[in-house]
């Protein structure tokens, strides 16, 4: 089971569990977080970036496997070179060691291009496991202002889905929900000509 669906379900069994009276004692309001996350224009701002980035690692991934092509080509007209029957056992010789160092040559770009591919999906990885940290730390700083603010005892994110990958709420009346107000509050500083429709 994963840490957010057994989180929601230790949440939704703690207020089954505690009764009628909870629901009478306390505000509950609910937020669809993926949409307030999705729709943050700093989410967009952030995808944009991270699309960048990969498309520069793209551009150098594909300079090297052309190289490595390039190299591969010329391998196989040395080879072939060296096999020729006109040319002396010297010049042959010759040849195949040049191939050899070709080969060498191919072996060693091959390498730097699982290097690099490697490299590259980390960092991107790790671009976006800060970007998306830093992002939620926001939204969740705002919604606890807000939660605050109105005395809600609990925010329930309409969002979440159980392992089954089903929706953890099954019904909500739409009375308490934040998400308009929290997304609205947070594109307030929205540069111009950056929210997506």
């Amino acid at each position: 089971m994963s840490l957010p669906s057994l989180k929601a379900g230790l949440v939704l069994g703690l207020l089954l569990l505690s009764g009628p009276g909870l629901f009478a004692q306390n505000k509950i309001a609910t937020i669809d977080l993926k949409r307030v996350f999705d729709g943050y224009w700093k989410t967009q701002q952030a995808d944009g970036s991270l699309r960048e980035k990969a498309a520069e690692f793209e551009k150098k991934n594909k300079l090297m496997v052309e190289d490595y092509q390039k190299a591969t080509e010329e391998y196989k007209k040395v080879l072939d070179s060296a096999n020729d029957a006109a040319v002396s056992i010297e010049e042959k010789d010759k040849r195949k060691k040049a191939a050899e160092a070709k080969l060498l040559e191919i072996n060693e770009i091959e390498q730097s291009i699982k290097q690099f591919e490697r490299s590259a999906r980390a960092q991107i990885s790790e671009q976006q496991r800060l970007m998306r940290e830093k992002i939620l730390n926001e939204i969740r700083e705002l919604i606890n202002t807000k939660a605050k603010a109105a005395e809600y005892n609990l925010v329930i994110d309409t969002a979440a889905e159980s392992i089954n990958t089903t929706p953890v709420i099954l019904f909500k009346s739409g009375q308490a929900d934040l998400t308009d107000e929290i997304l609205t509050q947070l594109n307030v500083t929205a540069p111009a000509g950056t929210l997506k429709k």
